[in-house]
């Protein structure tokens, strides 16, 4: 496994969120609402996203709230195949991942690639607007990418 310091000198930018898997989505946001609220809800289902090689549709209800710039993103798996769903099915519960806006995603999948990370959930929505979810062995803390302009998907 890599050291900090490899990780420090590919020149991630700063986190814009942190995400948080939970069982029960109000249960949460009334528990961590004094911290992170008020919250604002979304449906957070995606079509037809690459998990592990092979096409998935997957549900998930989500909460995003704040701590100062940070966003603090609460998911709850509903049905599908996702990162999500892994995380809950090995019986846990909290911080999953770090979130990095990006202007190209696959170029920092490739970066990400040479400390150990490697792609596991994919979506391109359009032209401008691209997740992934990378993992690496030994590690319970995934990094998301997130390539969309500031404007949302479609608007550079």
């Amino acid at each position: 496994m890599q050291t900090p310091a490899d990780l420090a000198s590919l020149g991630l930018p700063p986190a814009d969120q942190v995400g948080f898997v939970v069982r029960d989505l109000e249960a949460s946001m009334n528990l961590y609402g004094p911290l992170f609220g008020p919250w604002s809800l979304m449906d957070g289902s995606v079509n037809d996203s690459d998990f592990r090689g092979r096409s998935s549709d997957v549900k998930l209800n989500i909460a995003f709230g704040q701590s100062g710039p940070l966003q603090i993103e609460l998911i709850e798996w509903v049905e599908g195949d996702s990162p999500h769903a892994e995380f809950i099915r090995a019986g846990r519960e909290g911080m999953h991942h770090l979130r990095f806006r990006v202007d190209d995603a696959d170029a920092w999948i490739e970066k990400l690639k040479t400390v150990g990370y490697q792609p596991a959930w994919y979506k391109k929505w359009c032209a401008d607007t691209t997740f992934v979810y990378m993992e690496r062995p030994g590690d319970p803390l995934w990094i998301e990418f997130l390539q969309m302009p500031p404007g949302g998907p479609g608007t550079s």
